[in-house]
């Protein structure tokens, strides 16, 4: 069988590395909120080209605290509507609905399976006051023309970047999403990482990500010292100094161990997402068939394909067929978030574009350890289904 994601052999070059930080973290005895978590932090910062990173336990707790700190500073306030894809995994609304703030269903792009910029205005009403990107499978989202509309509306922009660790794309950057002190131009249209130069931006560091630890995980990412202030308590029981609390804040915190796991794997991010992306252009080249739709690449961005998504009107047949042939699949996601028995309110609204995605997407095996003879035989066997 051809694995979707085989953790072990990704973990397996890190394995002695791993075995010696665990000794070193054992006898320094420190556990929460040190050498570890700075050091990585001042990396993962360095490495998005930002001022602050945020070490937190995973990343629906980064959204969580992106959206209780803005609600501290009184640039949001509880009940505030937040845009959101109805395209994307279900934690982006829960973060939402977890912070007080009332999430508000967007269409994505068929294309690209991004949320749709042009259908965002139609929603915008005088409870809006956010948006929440999220750069699913890897793909960038049009954050020139969201950042249009929230520069419009003077809209708070958060960004899920779970799954997008060290895109890139060229984007012409608004003004209002600047840190108070930051070092770029303004409109100047640069080349960066995830987007440095935006409010916050969420990450989830969970084992099958890009840059995936040992267990749970996260960061936020920013250039506002305000924010990162008020993010630094808020993850640590809203307490900047021990014992004095400042704000009512949680415990989520990045912890010594996986923050130096994440240290030994953050040097060979670029390299594994180069990976990725030769295997997607093989895919994207090589897989001939008229009953499967390809994903959309915007060559202007920097894909990262954290996952590889074709579509197909026949999903489970497809999927038995490849599995029946050694080939392990993964369905991402296979019902809607306003489907879910959890959002029975929202069961009635319809969404087509999103159900059509929910009922076709099958996601194929994409990871920086899959073999060339394992991508042929993918290819092979799929052109001739």
């Amino acid at each position: 069988m051809i694995p979707f994601l085989d953790l072990k052999k990704i973990n397996e070059p890190y394995e002695t590395a791993f075995r010696e930080k665990l000794k070193e973290v054992l006898e320094n005895g420190w556990y929460i909120l040190g050498k570890e978590l700075q050091t990585f932090e001042k990396a993962f910062a360095e490495y998005c080209q930002t001022k602050y990173c945020i070490g937190v336990g995973n990343g629906f707790d980064a959204l969580v605290l992106i959206f209780k700190a803005y609600i501290e500073l009184g640039k949001l306030k509880k009940g505030d509507e937040v845009i959101v894809p109805a395209n994307t995994y279900i934690a982006s609304i829960l973060a939402i609905l977890q912070a007080d703030l009332v999430p508000v269903l967007v269409e994505p792009k068929l294309e690209t399976y991004n949320i749709n910029p042009d259908l965002i205005q139609q929603k915008i009403t005088s409870k809006t006051k956010a948006i929440l990107a999220v750069h699913l499978y890897g793909q960038l989202a049009e954050m020139d023309k969201i950042n249009s509309i929230a520069e419009k509306y003077n809209l708070v922009v958060v960004e899920d970047c779970a799954q997008a660790h060290g895109a890139k794309g060229n984007f012409k950057f608004q003004s209002r999403n600047l840190g108070v002190n930051s070092k770029f131009q303004l409109e100047e249209r640069i080349k960066s990482k995830t987007y440095n130069l935006k409010s916050a931006i969420a990450y989830s560091f969970y084992p099958g990500k890009n840059l995936g630890c040992l267990g749970d995980g996260g960061a936020i990412t920013t250039n506002d010292e305000e924010l990162a202030k008020v993010l630094y308590s808020l993850r640590n029981y809203g307490s900047e100094k021990k014992y004095y609390n400042d704000y009512i804040g949680v415990n989520s915190r990045l912890d010594e161990l996986q923050a130096a796991f994440l240290n030994l794997k953050l040097p060979s991010l670029n390299a594994d997402n180069e990976k990725r992306r030769t295997i997607a252009k093989r895919y994207l080249t090589a897989i001939k068939n008229d009953k499967i739709i390809l994903p959309f690449w915007d060559l202007s961005h920097n894909h990262v394909f954290h996952l590889f998504v074709i579509r197909t009107e026949n999903r489970d047949d497809l999927q038995d067929y490849l599995a029946r042939n050694t080939i392990q699949t993964v369905i991402h996601y296979p019902v809607p978030p306003h489907k879910q028995k959890a959002f029975g309110e929202w069961n009635n609204l319809s969404f087509p574009i999103t159900e059509k995605i929910h009922n076709e997407v099958l996601s194929l095996p994409m990871s920086p350890v899959l073999t060339e003879t394992e991508v042929d035989f993918i290819i092979e066997i799929l052109n001739k289904y």
